[in-house]
């Protein structure tokens, strides 16, 4: 499981170097794709097929399953770390993102999600006050 927020820099080909606590979970590769908010999703390649298998069996005659579907398999992008635990982020992952040198990683449980500084920033300033509204009804569907 993914939990914590760090603050990793872009390099100038594009790479980012993951937190060391979380190479572990990712040995067996990533699948990056867009995320919700204008972020990045980095799933565990095997997480991210079991998304994919459930998403496939969606029915395809609805036309948000299927939006949904060719969106999360032509976006994704499957990268592998590299010595330094490094993946490269694609130039359209970095548009979608908006994602400039300095960067936010933030453990979501099972993925993670890479945003761009200033944009971490401006959504955690519109959404921070709601936390406590949504944590009750949250746990109120789950307790």
């Amino acid at each position: 499981m993914f939990f914590g927020t760090y603050t990793p820099k872009l390099d100038d080909k594009g790479r980012l170097t993951l937190p060391a606590r979380f190479r572990e979970l990712l040995a067996g590769g990533v699948m990056v794709a867009k995320g919700q908010d204008h972020s990045l999703s980095v799933y565990p390649r095997a997480e991210f097929l079991d998304l994919a298998r459930k998403a496939a069996s969606m029915s395809r005659s609805d036309p948000s399953a299927r939006a949904f579907i060719r969106g999360l398999a032509a976006g994704a992008d499957e990268q592998h770390l590299d010595a330094q635990g490094r993946i490269s982020i694609s130039p359209a992952h970095r548009r979608w993102a908006g994602l400039q040198k300095e960067c936010v990683v933030v453990g979501s449980v099972e993925f993670i999600e890479i945003w761009d500084s200033t944009a971490w920033e401006s959504y955690l300033s519109d959404n921070e006050e709601g936390y406590s509204t949504a944590a009750d009804e949250v746990l109120k569907e789950i307790l």
